[in-house]
């Protein structure tokens, strides 16, 4: 089995916005470590020469055409925006590009 260490299982949760208890991080080392093992026996599984496919069994969907319609202003869409900055939405950054 692929095994995590606690380092690694740390950085993870990090990138996940987690917060983990000491038992919890030491639990999700195994728990990671068995969806790793999975993983790697679907990687070796043999699909040469299988077509690609969204659903186990055949499904009809029903989609319909694509067609031009009015849209909302640009005003409309944001009349409901905490900030705005012109016309786009103000979000809070998540991604500063500094490690913490």
């Amino acid at each position: 089995m692929a095994q995590l260490s606690r380092t690694e299982v740390e950085e993870i949760a990090l990138l996940a916005r987690l917060h983990l208890e000491p038992d919890e991080t030491t639990r999700l080392e195994t728990e990671l470590a068995a969806i790793l093992e999975s993983f790697g026996a679907l990687a070796a599984a043999n699909v040469e020469g299988i077509a690609p496919m969204t659903h186990a069994v055949p499904v009809d969907l029903a989609l319909r055409g694509d067609q031009v319609e009015p849209s909302l202003s640009v005003d409309d869409a944001l009349r409901g925006a905490p900030k705005r900055a012109g016309d786009v939405f103000l979000v809070p950054a998540i991604v500063t590009g500094k490690s913490e």
